[in-house]
């Protein structure tokens, strides 16, 4: 799954956002560069984490120069140096060669900026997933028939729904339920995966008891009760802002894995058994720990539970209310479901 590349700047918080941050102070890693150069394929978060053992805390390191003409972007070729101020590590901006600004009309080309963290995948996922409760789904409209009679939908198509349709919406997601997520040490339903099967438009502003619609754009078949939802203006945050959760996260799991794969990496988009009810935001960083397994202590003769082994980091890129969307920034082992999150 590849979408066209989204422009993404950099946001320099201010004090208030310092002020939630954790008291101690930033630990840099070993050998790190007292200057080093933006390269094309540079995000903000893997040079943070360059320099940074926890780069979730990348706002502490970062300077605002006021020297730069526009310090919430940087781009390839510019340099960045490493000072101390008050005894804490700053990264501080050098504009490159590669960004020419013409003081008379100042364009900036955004296309070059460099991301906090790769959003291709994001983009695309966001537009065709989401997790619907059973009020959402089951009170949505849905399709009663195709035109003559056909269960099968092409573009150009008609269908007919019903259901309501609300005022003023005219472009309709097709969707359908999928998988079903329960919380796994309580069994409470968290939430439907809706899957995208395509959209449709409405023929006409009139709301009958059977809607005629026109299929634009289908992935799949469409059938009988594939549900009508309002086509939602889904605008990617561009200035995701990684950080630790001011609250603990307590029974937190990744639940399921986009594509069904067994295995979870780098780059692959989780479902967390958590959500908006929790405290959980969009921005928010958590260890992946991989639970410990039971061995038998051959000198007690019992069983003992190993501890949990932290394996990776994921950023939560959409929040629902009782589940959320995540995105895996590093494994440093093979992840799987069932692994734990936590507060880093």
């Amino acid at each position: 799954m590849r979408a066209k590349s989204f422009t993404v700047c950099l946001v320099l918080l201010g004090s208030l956002f310092f002020a939630a941050l954790s008291s101690a102070a930033v630990e840099l890693n070993e050998d790190v560069p007292d200057v080093y150069v933006v390269k094309r394929g540079d995000t903000l978060w893997g040079i943070s984490g360059m320099y940074l053992r926890q780069p979730w805390r990348w706002p502490e390191l970062w300077d605002v120069n006021p020297q730069i003409d526009n310090p919430h972007l940087i781009y390839p070729g510019d340099e960045l140096y490493l000072t101390w101020v008050n005894g804490e590590p700053r990264l501080q901006l050098r504009r490159g060669r590669d960004v020419k600004l013409d003081p008379g009309v100042r364009v900036s080309p955004l296309d070059l900026a460099i991301p906090i963290i790769p959003l291709d995948e994001i983009g695309a996922f966001l537009k065709g997933h989401r997790i619907l409760d059973a009020d959402a789904l089951n009170n949505s409209a849905y399709v009663v028939a195709g035109d003559q009679g056909r269960l099968i939908a092409a573009p150009g198509d008609r269908v007919y729904g019903r259901g309501p349709f609300p005022d003023g919406e005219r472009t309709f997601g097709i969707f359908r339920s999928g998988d079903t997520y329960s919380d796994p040490i309580t069994g409470e339903l968290l939430g439907y995966q809706a899957v995208d099967i395509g959209n449709a438009r409405l023929v006409s502003s009139n709301r009958d008891e059977v809607t005629e619609l026109t299929v634009t754009r289908v992935t799949e078949e469409v059938r009988i009760a594939d549900r009508l939802l309002p086509q939602r203006e889904q605008v990617l945050d561009a200035t995701f802002q990684p950080r630790a959760p001011g609250v603990e996260v307590d029974d937190g799991y990744m639940i399921a894995v986009d594509g069904g794969v067994s295995q979870i990496g780098q780059g692959d988009i989780v479902v967390l058994n958590r959500g908006e009810r929790e405290g959980l935001e969009v921005g928010h960083v958590l260890a992946i720990y991989q639970v410990g397994g039971l061995v038998f202590d051959e000198v007690a003769r019992q069983n003992v539970t190993l501890p949990d082994t932290r394996a990776g980091l994921l950023m939560v890129f959409e929040v629902f209310e009782k589940a959320s969307y995540a995105l895996v920034l590093r494994a440093n082992r093979p992840l799987k479901v069932m692994d734990r999150v936590k507060k880093p």
